[in-house]
């Protein structure tokens, strides 16, 4: 199956809420589905996704969480 930038995040997408699982799930899920690197299929991911993801690693303390008050 033939996999681009629009076809990917749709799939994530739909593995998300179909499965009830975290985008960062979603996106290893899919990358093994397709036979695809982690790294490769980074390209593929469109700025909603990546917003997504952003969120859940920090609210799970895998990224910085940025301060709302400026220092």
């Amino acid at each position: 199956m033939d996999i681009n930038n629009i076809r990917f995040p749709k799939e994530v997408e739909l593995y998300a809420l179909k499965n009830k699982v975290s985008y960062i799930d979603a996106v290893l899920a899919v990358c093994e589905q397709f036979g695809l690197e982690p790294q490769v299929a980074a390209k593929f991911l469109n700025a909603p996704i990546i917003q997504k993801i952003k969120a859940e690693g920090q609210e799970l303390n895998l990224l910085p969480k940025k301060s709302k008050l400026p220092l």
